[in-house]
């Protein structure tokens, strides 16, 4: 078992934002079992800061980023990746142009994450996500289609989430951003939720699940054992 992941090699599309990258290659890491440095699989990683804001896009008020997304995912296809991830959520409603240049590839973070929630959801479920997210709907239709309800946070509410998401991205995560994402899930929790995602991948860097008020699912960590066990069987 600890050679199994041994010559296999992980493409990461990373950026999107940079620590948030580099925390899912500490987390796959870990998560690999292995008893030497050669029982790990490689990482192609390309961490891509200028790929174009998602939230911006699906607005309407920036580029698409699905052309730079394709290209990144081929070229580490191209360069020996086996499975390639992208560890951003919102990213995922521009997955089609990966689809179509590196089909049968890249990792469903989106179907990773619900399948976890499953396990600890009884019918309610609050998501902790970027604007973007929400307005493609990711969560929401996959939820749905599993026979669970979706619980958003208030339009003010939400606009503090995305004000601490930009702050994580600019000066890294601190304090007072786990204060408030903690005041957030609790909000969610007194909205009816009873079990709450965390899908974004800025979320996990300031709210861990010993900290949150319902049993919380970590999209980056889901995409971790999602990308070791797609490995595992490739």
């Amino acid at each position: 078992m600890t050679a199994a992941l041994a010559g296999k090699t992980l493409g990461v599309i990373g950026g999107m934002g940079p620590a948030a990258t580099f925390d899912f290659c500490q987390r796959f890491t870990a998560a690999v079992p292995a008893q030497r440095d050669q029982d790990h699989p490689r990482l192609l990683v390309d961490c891509d800061p200028q790929i174009p804001d998602r939230n911006a896009a699906l607005r309407g008020e920036g580029p698409s980023p699905d052309l730079r997304l394709a290209a990144i995912a081929r070229r580490l296809v191209r360069s020996g990746a086996n499975r390639v991830v992208m560890p951003c959520n919102t990213a995922h409603a521009f997955r089609a142009g990966i689809d179509a240049v590196v089909p049968g590839r890249l990792i469903d973070m989106i179907g990773a994450t619900v399948q976890e929630t499953l396990v600890v959801a009884r019918s309610r479920v609050g998501i902790l996500a970027a604007d973007g997210c929400l307005a493609a709907a990711l969560y929401q239709q996959a939820l749905r289609g599993l026979g669970l309800e979706p619980v958003l946070l208030p339009s003010d509410a939400q606009e503090d989430f995305m004000k601490t998401l930009y702050a994580i991205k600019a000066n890294g995560p601190h304090a007072e951003h786990s204060i408030l994402m903690q005041r957030l899930a609790e909000m969610l929790a007194d909205l009816g939720a009873d079990a709450l995602i965390a899908g974004c991948t800025e979320v996990p860097l300031v709210l861990s699940p010993e900290a949150a008020p319902l049993p919380l699912v970590s999209s980056t960590d889901a995409l971790v054992r999602a990308s070791v066990k797609a490995l595992q069987e490739t």
